[in-house]
C-alpha cells in the first residue's frame, strides 16, 4: 500500500515517473490520482497558446450508466501540473462518451462526443460544442452546440452490398436457416433508420486543406464511415462505408501521394489484426478492409510526423490490453523499424487503452490514455516522447 501512495502521490505532484535507461521518453504523470469511477477515451489538443487541454469520460459505467459525463483538464504553458478537472460536457440523464477535441482551420475549439440514447451503443447521437473562447485558465467558454445528424443515403446501401463481394468469401452462420454474418450486415444498410443511428466518434479527425473528415464507426454495423465538413465544421455529410468484417474505430493519415490510409481496430474473426483501408478521393469511398500482420485487440493510433516517419500506438497483442506501444516507420508503414512498450504488464495486472497522439511544434509527441490497474483503480496518463531519440536505436 505504501508504494502505491507514494506513486499517486508523485503523479498528483507533477513529477515526472522513471523510465530507467530507456531513451526518448521525456516525461509520464497521471493527470489526476488513481480512483474508483470508470474513466476511458480521453482526447488531447495542444492549443494555440501552448496550453494541453484534455477531456475524458467519467463515471460508474459506459453506456448503461447514465451519469456518465465528460470532465477535462489543463496542463497551462510553463506548469508541470495539470489543473484540478473540471467538466467539459454533461447531456442530462444519459451517458455521454468517446469525446474528441480538435481545432479547425481557423482554431476554432471543437469538442465531438456521442450522447447515448436508450443505453445501447446502436442509438447513440453525436454532438458538438464549439469555442473561440479557451486560452483562459479552467475550461473553454462553450458558444455553440447541436447534433450532427448524418443522413446516409441508398449509396450505402449499394455500397454494402458491392464491397462485402470483393472481400474473401465467408459463410460463418448461427444455424443451417440462419444468413450469413456478411447477408445480415447488407440487410441492415438498406434500413434508412439504422444507417442514420449509432455512429460513434473515438479518433481525431484528419484535416486537408479546407477538408474536416471526422472518423466514425458503428457497434451496429460493426464497420466504419467518415464524416466530412467542407466548411471548417459548420456542416456535415457522411462518406460511404468503409466495409469490412470488424474494422472499427479508424485513425487516419495522408500518404506521400496524396491517398488516404486508414489504420482501424479489429473487433471481427481470428487473429485479431490492424485492419487498413484506403482512399483516393479524399475520404469519399474506401477499400475494402483486410487485415495487416500487426497484432491487435483494442487501440489504434497513426500519425505522420514532421520528419515524415510514422508513429503508430496500439495493444499488440491477441488476447488483451495489459501492453500498448509506440511503432515508428521510415516507409509509410511497410515496416516498423522501432518499437518500444508504453505499458507491458502480466495478463490481469492492467489495462491501457484508447490512446490519443499528438505532435507539437518541438518535435515532441505528447499522448494520453486510459489507465487501468487491476484493483479497478483508474486513471488518464499522459506521456511525452521525443522520437528523435528513439529512432537513433
Amino acid at each position: 500500500m505504501l508504494k502505491r501512495n507514494t506513486c499517486l502521490a508523485i503523479a498528483w505532484l507533477g513529477l515526472t515517473f522513471a523510465f530507467g535507461q530507456t531513451p526518448g521518453f521525456e516525461k509520464s504523470m497521471l493527470i489526476f490520482p488513481l480512483q474508483d469511477k470508470h474513466v476511458h477515451g480521453s482526447s488531447l489538443v495542444h492549443l494555440p497558446n501552448d496550453d494541453l487541454l484534455v477531456v475524458w469520460f467519467y463515471g460508474s459505467g459506459e453506456r448503461t450508466a447514465d451519469d456518465v459525463k465528460l470532465m477535462g483538464a489543463r496542463l497551462e504553458k510553463g506548469k508541470t501540473v495539470w489543473s484540478a478537472p473540471f467538466l467539459m460536457a454533461d447531456t442530462p440523464n444519459l451517458p455521454d462518451c468517446n469525446p474528441v477535441l480538435f481545432l479547425n482551420q481557423d482554431n476554432a475549439l471543437f469538442l465531438v462526443w456521442i450522447a447515448v440514447q436508450a443505453n445501447k451503443w446502436e442509438q447513440s447521437i453525436l454532438r458538438v460544442r464549439t469555442s473561440t473562447d479557451y486560452l483562459k485558465s479552467g475550461p473553454p467558454i462553450w458558444g455553440w452546440q447541436d447534433n450532427i445528424l448524418l443522413k446516409p443515403d441508398a449509396r450505402f446501401a449499394e455500397e454494402m452490398a458491392k464491397q462485402f463481394k470483393v472481400l474473401p468469401e465467408n459463410t460463418a452462420g448461427w444455424a443451417e436457416y440462419a444468413p450469413t454474418y456478411d447477408k445480415m450486415i447488407i440487410a441492415a444498410s438498406q434500413d434508412p433508420v439504422k444507417r442514420c443511428m449509432g455512429w460513434m466518434t473515438r479518433i481525431k479527425p484528419l484535416i486537408i486543406g479546407s477538408r474536416i473528415i471526422l472518423p466514425l464507426y458503428s457497434d451496429g454495423f460493426n464497420l466504419s464511415l467518415m464524416a466530412i465538413s467542407d466548411d471548417q465544421g459548420q456542416t456535415w455529410r457522411p462518406s460511404l462505408p468503409l466495409v469490412g468484417r470488424g474494422p472499427i474505430q479508424p485513425t487516419l493519415v495522408q500518404k506521400k501521394d496524396r491517398k488516404l490510409l486508414a489504420y482501424l481496430r479489429d473487433s471481427g474473426d481470428a487473429p485479431p489484426r490492424v485492419q487498413v483501408s484506403e482512399s483516393s478521393d479524399r475520404g469519399e469511398s474506401w477499400s475494402p478492409a483486410t487485415k495487416t500482420e500487426i497484432p491487435n485487440t483494442a487501440s489504434v493510433e497513426l500519425l505522420v510526423l514532421q520528419d515524415g516517419k510514422w508513429a503508430f500506438v496500439g495493444n499488440d497483442l491477441e488476447d488483451g490490453r495489459y501492453r500498448l506501444s509506440l511503432f515508428l516507420s521510415d516507409d509509410e508503414g511497410k515496416t516498423w523499424k522501432w518499437k518500444t512498450a508504453l505499458e507491458n504488464v502480466a495478463k490481469g495486472e492492467g489495462s491501457f487503452s484508447y490512446p490519443c497522439l499528438i505532435q507539437t511544434a518541438d518535435g515532441l509527441l505528447h499522448l494520453t490514455y486510459s489507465y487501468h490497474l487491476k484493483s479497478d483503480q483508474k486513471a488518464i496518463k499522459y506521456v511525452v516522447v521525443d522520437p528523435a531519440k528513439l529512432s537513433r536505436n
